[in-house]
């Protein structure tokens, strides 16, 4: 039986400010293959980063079932779940959540640090990451000292270096100029490629939207449509 990288069964989510009430997800099920390049469109609102970070084990939900590789995240631990986003995830924010007194090297590496990896194999996979995606010769450079496209690459750097079996991307262009989004793009839909990890983006972006290989929209907590726009297999 194939084991989906992300498969979801009437999950729902609701939000609570005292006695109010916000449903966020209203019973999102869907299954995602290995290797996908997906996006997740809507308008504000929709549930888009609500489902992201409920893949990615940041936010549970309220009823249902979340499974990643087969792991039933509803059942795990905070411990297991921390576990499983260290060896497995690879998260890419729209804010690059740098740390700014590390280089980019550092920035990159950090994952594989708390891993336990040693450092000379570190730097080893960060390089060859950096080099694969354009960054090579800014390994000691701070965020500061880096373009908004730059420091967006080393965050998914940081996203990959671990080889991650799925990469959660909430935004990473909303940031950037068309150009500099265009290239981001294509370093991930490479890494998508070159490496077989699925990616899934929460976005509004219509050139996420344009490349993506299948495209799922939400509104108002459930999904409107979805639909294959190419083949799905790296």
């Amino acid at each position: 039986m194939t084991e989906w990288a992300v498969e979801l069964k009437d999950v729902k989510k609701v939000y609570r400010t005292g006695p109010i009430e916000v449903p966020a997800l209203r019973g999102i099920s869907l299954r995602v293959a290995p290797g996908e390049f997906l996006a997740i469109a809507g308008p504000s609102g929709s549930g888009k980063t609500t489902l992201l970070n409920i893949i990615g084990g940041l936010d549970r939900a309220e009823s249902g079932e979340v499974l990643v590789e087969g792991k039933n995240l509803q059942l795990l631990s905070s411990g297991d779940l921390a576990r499983l986003r260290l060896q497995r995830l690879g998260f890419v924010f729209q804010a690059y959540n740098l740390l700014p007194v590390l280089t980019a090297l550092e920035n990159a590496e950090f994952t594989l640090l708390l891993q336990g990896v040693h450092v000379e194999q570190r730097k080893e996979r960060v390089q060859k990451l950096f080099s694969e995606i354009g960054l090579a010769g800014l390994e000691h450079r701070r965020p500061g000292e880096l373009s908004g496209g730059q420091q967006q690459r080393v965050a998914v750097a940081r996203a990959m270096v671990t080889k991650p079996a799925l990469i959660l991307a909430d935004e990473p262009t909303a940031n950037l100029d068309s150009v500099t989004a265009t290239a981001l793009l294509e370093v991930m839909e490479q890494l998508n490629r070159a490496h077989g990890t699925t990616f899934v983006y929460a976005t509004h972006d219509p050139q996420v939207m344009e490349r993506a290989r299948r495209l799922i929209s939400l509104r108002d907590g459930q999904i409107a449509s979805d639909v294959v726009l190419a083949a799905s297999t790296p």
